[in-house]
């Protein structure tokens, strides 16, 4: 009893002062990139103990958490007056006690999708976006390209703007799976029709600042980046990678590459270099950012045709190399994968990881494999390095794992954790 009160204590008192450990607001941590500073309570991973602070449910879906404000947030299946809908719920941090949850849309079944078994996938329906607070807000993107904004304390409406309804907007098969982008005022997004398919709302009132471009949306979020001192918003649509300045929406540069069925990992930055790749027999490859006065370009450096997948699962780069799930339908058994961002040449694979998430720890590549492990991996192109692997969770997990106060905050198709490091 003494111990468990003592490990709230210690996390309630690191929500309280989010100086002394990160908060991960943002989808794909602060950096928006996968990227955190090592949890200040580890000293070395080989002796590190894994402890559960709280389990709670976390019916259907791939949402992950979004934790700010002593609260952790994310999007599940749930019932409104009798109707299937993605809910929004908010938990305490430290205690994992539900505080509110609010609906967003009414979804009864995600187009193509299902619990069919097939290729022995069994993950269901369910929200695949991710929430993102900020500024005292949260905000969601549903299935149906509804733009949501709440209070993040109390759960209020403060503002809704419906894309398909007032953009035109055109789905894609599944439906979306984008989250939010909060840069600066605008809240970025993709998903409306002709000459509005790239849209910055303004994030106090959801009022459209900017629109335009006929690109079709795909499941990838738009990633922010700042190359050769140019900062920009790079969007991955079904025309290729098209980079826009996020305060008026006009390209920068654009880069061919091709689409097939769906594109769900986002780009991946290094210097003047962008990633991409998807599952579908495209593979991946990867562009060198030029500039010539105030004009950029890119230039393909190297392509890995149907092979090089990151299916949904978008790796982490560090020192040049990119670490994270590189498998196509591999489930429960796919790579966990080293590849060089430069060349496209493989470094190392370890199987039996499956199309799980990775983020990376100072120098550490914490991956959460499909079967709901948490392995921690040294991040080095020499060879593969487990430093630590522990069971964590029951169901299907294709969310990305979260580093805040010095916690891990995961999710699966059924549970929700906050694990502590001793």
């Amino acid at each position: 009893m003494q111990t468990s009160v003592s490990r709230l204590l210690t996390l309630g008192l690191l929500v309280a002062t989010p100086a002394v450990a990160e908060e991960w607001g943002s989808f794909r941590g602060p950096q928006h990139n996968g990227l955190a500073t090592a949890p200040t309570s580890v000293r070395g991973w080989d002796r590190a103990k894994l402890k559960t602070v709280w389990k709670q449910d976390t019916p259907a879906g791939f949402s992950s958490f979004a934790v700010a404000g002593g609260k952790a947030y994310t999007i599940v299946t749930g019932d409104d007056d009798g109707n299937p809908v993605e809910m929004l719920v908010c938990r305490d941090a430290a205690t994992g006690k539900s505080l509110w949850e609010e609906p967003l849309s009414i979804v009864a079944k995600y187009d193509g999708g299902g619990d069919s078994g097939e290729d022995g996938n069994k993950g269901g329906d369910g929200p695949r976006s991710s929430p993102v607070v900020d500024d005292g807000m949260v905000y969601c993107i549903d299935a149906n390209l509804g733009v949501h904004c709440f209070d993040a304390n109390s759960g209020k409406v403060v503002w809704q703007h419906d894309v398909l309804k007032d953009n035109s907007g055109v789905n894609i098969r599944w439906q979306n799976a984008a989250s939010p982008l909060i840069d600066g005022d605008l809240l970025l997004m993709a998903g409306g029709g002709k000459g509005q398919a790239l849209l910055g709302l303004d994030k106090k009132t959801g009022s459209v600042r900017w629109k335009g471009q006929n690109d079709l949306m795909t499941h990838a979020t738009p990633v922010p980046a700042d190359i050769l001192g140019v900062h920009q918003v790079i969007f991955f649509t079904q025309e290729g990678l098209v980079s826009v300045n996020p305060a008026d929406g006009a390209v920068l540069w654009r880069a061919a590459f091709p689409y097939k069925v769906s594109t769900a990992a986002s780009p991946v930055v290094f210097e003047d270099i962008v990633y991409c790749s998807a599952g579908y027999g495209v593979g991946a490859g990867a562009f060198k950012i030029k500039k010539s006065g105030s004009q950029l370009e890119a230039e393909p450096i190297w392509r890995r045709e149907n092979e090089c997948f990151n299916h949904w699962s978008t790796p982490v780069v560090k020192d040049g190399y990119l670490y994270g799930m590189f498998s196509f339908k591999e489930y429960g058994k796919g790579p966990l994968a080293c590849v060089d961002i430069r060349t496209g040449k493989d470094q190392w694979k370890e199987d039996g990881f499956g199309p799980g998430q990775v983020i990376l720890a100072g120098d550490d590549v914490i991956a959460l494999s499909d079967k709901g492990e948490v392995v921690v991996v040294k991040a080095t192109p020499d060879s593969y390095q487990e430093l630590l692997r522990k069971d964590v969770l029951d169901g299907k997990v294709w969310s990305y794992p979260v580093l805040a106060y010095d916690h891990l905050f995961a999710r699966s198709t059924e549970q929700g954790v906050c694990i502590e490091f001793k």
